[in-house]
């Protein structure tokens, strides 16, 4: 080419890069005042939630203390008080969305991956409702997934006020998401990273730039309205020497090794209970609330997220008999209460399982190694964070998440040394994230396709390893009314011919027409290496 039509050509060239990063700019900052918005509402809605489930909790600890001043039948009255609230929490979600069953994450997740739809009014009402029956009742369910799942529904909303592209419109669903976890545990950069990691994985400056505005706003007003210290209390810690990291290793491959047990035995409480889709809507939550109410009558503690067995398993409170048989007891309540599929999710849940198997680990190493295992309760917050990867899989979620719930910035190198083991140890049982496994049950279950008003514009990673690397594009078997149209790889954009082979790292746009909706699965499965199989 010479250099005269070099000189013809440039100029074009870079008039449009400069057209498309003005574009780019203009949109981040269209979107910074919407997320802004979704904040501070996700902020308000996380704290109302907050504390209408502390006033069901004060209800329930008030009725059992009430019970027991009549010896003879009192127990009865926590049992009908679980039963009623669980029934009409699991009634609610069966009746009217049962999309908003369990945390929401996952739904969450399938809206993001444009596999389901969200219908905000529904899950905001039902989720907040059914979330203050069911936990409420003593169901040992967390809150942190339904104000998520919330949050993500309020960015929905916003981008329905104020007539968003398809694009900005998931853009604030993952920032709605993201400000529910930050509002939910006070800590907005978990909600961040948590956004990046798990439910959006979309490093784009625009999704990044949203979400992190959005989290900042949230946690802002939770601040405002609930107080500025930390989820959970720890006393100071100082550095844990290297003669530690031993038993920290060990504490990461415990966890990893009982996170794939709570998966597991998640999915099949999930399967228990589906054989009883037959009952009557609400009957299966009120036998659980009626059993969870049972066991509140000798151990209130033991009931509903279980916030006050983490800071005293924090505290360092307990013997070793008596953390096991509440790991237990905890354990096999989580199972049974997610079973029911009333709102709740399992963030809580497991941070207490995992801060006791943490405690569990310092104090039996305490005996044998007392130099190595100084001050067991370091253990219970390293085990926290463990616990968490082994069973979302998000690694630095679950640092930073435990971080900045307890302030413990000097345990940094024991909370990677134990969330790098039992990530390791879950990945190599073949284990799969809770989240996608649970996504994979509900769109196999569903056996449904997402339905498009009009033409849909996807932007997707080739991830390594995944089925689309390395294949040339015209033997993808892409259906008709599904075409790839460019591919960007580094810092060029291609347009994308049939003779082209994928490989990791290029970012493709495909359009997708409504009749081939159902290509919207099989692309998220082809350019994924984790992402859940879907028959369509």
């Amino acid at each position: 080419m010479s250099d005269e039509t070099q000189n013809e050509i440039t100029p074009s060239v870079v008039s449009s890069e400069v057209r498309d990063f003005v574009r780019a700019h203009e949109r981040r900052r269209r979107q910074f005042p919407r997320a802004a918005l979704v904040g501070l509402l996700a902020g308000l809605l996380a704290v109302a939630f907050r504390y209408a489930l502390d006033g069901a909790d004060k209800l329930r600890d008030s009725l059992i203390a009430l019970g027991h001043s009549y010896p003879a039948w009192g127990f009865l009255i926590p049992i009908a008080f679980g039963a009623l609230g669980s029934g009409i929490g699991v009634f609610l979600v069966q009746r009217f969305a049962p999309e908003a069953s369990g945390s929401g994450i996952p739904h969450l997740k399938a809206v993001l991956h444009r596999l389901r739809r969200m219908a905000w009014r529904r899950i905001l009402l039902v989720k907040f409702c059914s979330g203050v029956f069911s936990i409420g009742g003593g169901l040992a369910l967390g809150r942190e997934g339904p104000t998520i799942q919330m949050g993500g529904a309020i960015g929905q909303m916003v981008s329905q006020w104020f007539k968003s592209t398809a694009r900005e419109r998931q853009t604030l669903i993952a920032a709605g998401a993201g400000a529910g976890l930050a509002a939910a545990f006070n800590a907005p950069l978990s909600g961040v990273i948590f956004v990046l990691e798990e439910v959006q994985r979309d490093f784009s400056p625009t999704v990044f730039t949203a979400t992190f505005v959005a989290c900042v706003i949230a946690d802002v007003v939770a601040r405002l309205l609930s107080g500025q210290l930390p989820a959970f209390h720890v006393d100071y810690h100082p550095l844990a020497s290297l003669e530690s990291l031993p038993v920290f290793l060990v504490l990461g491959l415990l966890a990893g090794v009982l996170g794939v047990a709570f998966n597991r035995a998640l999915l099949a409480s999930l399967r228990l209970f589906a054989r009883a889709g037959h009952w009557p809507r609400g009957v299966t939550g009120a036998i659980v609330g009626a059993g969870v109410g049972w066991v509140g009558w000798f151990l209130p503690q033991a009931l509903g997220s279980g916030h006050y067995l983490v800071e005293q398993t924090l505290a360092g409170q307990g013997t070793i008999s008596f953390l096991l048989l509440f790991f237990a007891l905890r354990f096999g309540l989580t199972m049974f209460s997610y079973g029911t599929g009333a709102a709740g999710g399992i963030f809580a849940p497991l941070l207490v399982l995992g801060a006791q198997i943490g405690l569990l680990t310092g104090l039996v190493a305490g005996h044998f190694f007392p130099s190595a295992a100084p001050e067991p309760t370091m253990f219970a917050v390293v085990g926290m964070a463990a616990y968490f990867t082994a069973i979302v899989r998000a690694p630095l979620t679950g640092i930073v998440l435990i971080v900045e719930m307890t302030e413990s910035y000097s345990l940094m190198l024991p909370l990677c040394v134990a969330c790098f083991c039992a990530y390791a140890i879950a990945d190599l049982l073949g284990d799969k994230p809770i989240y996608e496994a649970l996504l994979e049950r509900d769109l196999l279950r569903s056996q449904d396709v997402p339905k498009l008003e009009s033409n849909l514009l996807l932007e997707l990673l080739v991830q390594h390893g995944a089925p689309f690397e390395n294949r040339r594009i015209g033997n993808l078997m892409l259906p008709a009314g599904c075409l790839i149209i460019t591919v960007k790889r580094s810092m060029y954009s291609h347009v994308a011919e049939p003779g082209m082979a994928l490989q990791a790292g290029d970012r493709i746009t495909v359009v997708v027409s409504p009749q081939a909706a159902a290509a919207v699965a099989l692309l998220r499965e082809g350019v994924s290496n984790r992402f859940v199989h879907h028959t369509p």
